[in-house]
């Protein structure tokens, strides 16, 4: 059958190899971001699923789709905060040992989250963490100086 029976195109080679080799990789970093692995594997395939449908468009594939992965985390994250808010508050937990780091960085607000997560997993330069987060350089390096401040506070306590 061809596209125009079935009403789909075939995926690219370059979509496909950039999916076998990165897709672990963007899930790690969809998982920094919302804590929760199946939704950071659900966030990533729909990044790729967008990527193909508008891959007639996508110039410089890894940054299309890694923009893709932190601009559906940082949605999913505003849409878990409309949703904690209609809802009661759950009970506080007793005797669960509790990671240092990832509580300080869940309390940091998503964009400085995602800058340092960013910066410090990807190791990415400024440029591109602000094309990112659709931000100038210079925000990006006053969110992760705030950030790091909030993070060695977080740590102190």
């Amino acid at each position: 059958m061809d596209e125009a029976a079935t009403g789909t195109r075939p995926w690219d080679g370059t979509l496909v190899a950039l999916y076998r080799d990165r897709y672990a990789d963007l899930v790690r970093v969809a998982y920094l971001l919302t804590g929760d692995r199946a939704v950071a594997e659900e966030l990533v395939q729909d990044a790729f699923v967008a990527a193909h449908r508008s891959w007639d468009r996508v110039r410089e594939p890894m940054p299309y789709v890694r923009t893709a992965v932190v601009n559906r985390c940082r949605s999913w994250g505003r849409r878990q905060r409309l949703e904690g808010d209609r809802r009661p508050a759950p009970a506080e937990p007793t005797g669960l040992g509790a990671d240092e780091l990832w509580d300080a960085l869940a309390r940091l607000d998503p964009r400085r989250r995602a800058a340092v997560v960013l910066r410090f997993y990807l190791d990415l330069p400024d440029a591109e963490i602000a094309e990112v987060l659709g931000c100038r350089p210079a925000t990006v390096r006053t969110s992760i100086h705030r950030a790091l401040h909030t993070l060695r506070q977080e740590i102190q306590r």
